[in-house]
């Protein structure tokens, strides 16, 4: 068994394979939408109802896929070691669905609101409006998703580089290597001394930082890579 503690880190390619698309690749969903629009504070500010909208669409998609053998095996691998963070960069929910019991949503969670007013965060099943009211403030019109849009902070960072420093191996399953912070992981944890691994379906764009690679469809290589790691 590997020594030491596990950071892994999920990119929306562990998820494309339940049918939840990428953004990045040539059909991607930046491809059909432009993210100025739907994925920053000005473009919420600008056209509240077409973000939800958005959101809504990615919401609806989100409860209707399921975990796929990738999201199992991490949750195996979770069961069968104390020692693993998982730190995604996804905003659906199949890490936990699968099974996992600490995932770290660096970007948030497309099943939760947040009151662009007065930061209360809960829950939240079904269509967003503008009309939907904060249990906390009172105010409508004010609802978003918990999500991270570009030019926001990532959630939980003092927590993620704490594990990414001191870990013992750094894996990045299913990212494009092209979206700071996270694309800095896989040097902060070389630098830490801990060993690194890309598990995607072709090379990142940092894929050269990593001490090893493994490509091929995440529903394969990642439970034949658990199995090396703790057992069939």
């Amino acid at each position: 068994m590997t020594e030491g503690p596990i950071v892994i880190l999920t990119g929306a390619g562990i998820s494309a394979e339940s049918g939840l698309g990428t953004f990045r690749d040539a059909d991607g969903l930046w491809t059909k939408y432009r993210l100025e629009d739907v994925a920053t504070p000005e473009g919420y500010a600008k056209d509240p109802a077409l973000v939800l909208d958005f959101y809504n669409a990615r919401r609806e998609n989100c409860v209707g896929a399921s975990p796929n053998a990738a999201h199992s095996a991490l949750a195996r691998l979770e069961r069968a070691r104390g020692d693993v963070l998982l730190v995604t960069q996804n905003i659906d929910d199949l890490h936990e669905r699968a099974g996992c019991t600490d995932v770290v949503h660096m970007h948030g969670e497309i099943m939760a609101a947040l009151c662009a007013r007065c930061g209360n965060r809960r829950p939240w099943e079904g269509r967003m409006c503008l009309t939907d009211v904060c249990p906390e403030c009172g105010m409508d019109g004010r609802n978003r998703p918990d999500v991270v849009w570009f030019g926001e902070m990532p959630y939980h960072l003092d927590r993620i580089y704490s594990a990414v420093t001191n870990c013992g191996l750094f894996v990045a399953i299913g990212t494009s290597g092209s979206v700071y912070p996270a694309a800095g992981f896989v040097s902060e944890a070389a630098a830490a001394g801990a060993e690194t691994l890309e598990i995607n379906l072709e090379p990142s764009e940092t894929a050269s930082r990593f001490d090893r690679q493994i490509y091929g469809p995440a529903t394969e290589t990642v439970p034949a890579w658990v199995d090396q790691l703790v057992g069939g």
